[in-house]
């Protein structure tokens, strides 16, 4: 498979990945300008970059570029090989190859755009949709689309939220945040966990959604939640989304207002 072709499946697939192209070379070495590899989040080269003295390098400051979200340009050398010649911004590795070589290497994140699935309808919910999409993040509203990578939001607003939690949790996704009171999240965990669903499973509900603005309004509501996965991302990225923790629920969390986060009768 080429580079361009792993590219595209690892995109379709939506892992993080980042992408070495090399910009400049003094020989010996065995790679050319162009040349160009791809390197996973666990470590996995596909492509060419050069031989064994630079692969190990650009794998560990790839998955450093992955972990930061940010590009770097590396010069692979021995440091008296450019004395004070090195430019501003540049990263210096250096190597212990046998030959003259040296190698400068432009290391960039792709960074898969987020999922969120928003379960429900109500003024809110088209709020945070609409702030979703404006950040170019991925939205559904079908729970079918949720993998492990996703983030799911439940605001059923008393119209099943039972069972579409009961859903969500099967699916085991990187967030589930439940949009009610905590009154009602409470009634919401006791109900599932007399169905029979561990302390585990239950405890990765955050409930209520959202970072804690005090009494708010349905869109400051949506901002609140968005606000949390913004944070929840930042705080995790580069790290392969099946392993990222999700967000336990706060002794003191976000407080209902109107509508949106009430929900306490059926």
């Amino acid at each position: 498979m080429s580079v361009f072709e792993q590219i595209t499946a690892l995109t379709s697939q939506g892992e993080a990945f980042a992408l070495a192209t090399v910009v400049w070379r003094q020989g010996p070495s065995s790679s050319q300008p162009s040349s160009r590899a791809i390197i996973t989040a666990d470590g996995q080269l596909h492509g060419w970059i050069g031989g064994a003295c630079a692969e190990p390098v650009v794998i560990r400051e790839a998955q450093q570029v992955i972990r930061q979200g940010t590009p770097r340009l590396i010069l692979l050398g021995t440091p008296d090989q450019f004395g004070d010649a090195i430019p501003e911004g540049m990263t210096t590795v250096p190597i212990s190859c046998q030959s003259d070589g040296a190698l400068e290497i432009y290391i960039e994140p792709v960074l898969p755009a987020p999922h969120l699935v928003v379960m429900g309808s109500s003024p809110m919910t088209r709020t945070l949709t609409a702030l979703a999409k404006a950040l170019d993040w991925h939205v559904d509203a079908d729970l079918a689309s949720a993998t492990e990578r996703s983030m799911v939001v439940v605001a059923t607003q008393g119209h099943g939220d039972e069972e579409a939690l009961e859903r969500v949790l099967a699916v085991r996704p990187a967030y589930v945040g439940l949009v009610g009171s905590r009154r009602r999240g409470s009634t919401v965990l006791g109900y599932l966990a007399d169905r029979g669903l561990s302390p585990a499973d239950l405890a990765r509900v955050k409930v209520p959604a959202g970072l804690d603005l005090g009494p708010t309004t349905h869109q400051e509501i949506a901002v609140s939640i968005l606000a949390e996965l913004v944070q929840l991302r930042s705080a995790i990225a580069g790290q392969a989304i099946s392993e990222r923790p999700v967000v336990p629920a706060p002794a003191s969390a976000a407080c209902c207002h109107e509508g949106e986060q009430h929900a306490d009768k059926q």
